[in-house]
């Protein structure tokens, strides 16, 4: 259950972080802004593939959102 609530905890603190809207995360995805609205409140699951894009927009990995890990830097890729 923590990590559920990390994962949406997460996407909404990094956005809030940059002082970016839901509207513009939603166009940045191609989804409709209640639909993002919609997993930052724990509504919907976030699909794998949205969470993928988020974390290549945020510089961070996908452990990193589904709070599996603390260390929001990314894996180094081989």
């Amino acid at each position: 259950m923590r990590n559920e609530i990390l994962k949406y905890q997460r996407i909404r603190d990094l956005r809030e972080d940059r002082d970016l809207t839901q509207s513009q995360i939603a166009q940045y995805l191609n989804i409709k802004q209640n639909t993002y609205s919609r997993y930052e409140t724990n509504d919907r699951d976030v699909p794998l593939d949205v969470l993928a894009r988020l974390a290549d927009f945020y510089s961070t990995s996908v452990d990193y959102l589904m709070g599996r890990t603390d260390e929001p830097t990314p894996y180094v890729r081989r």
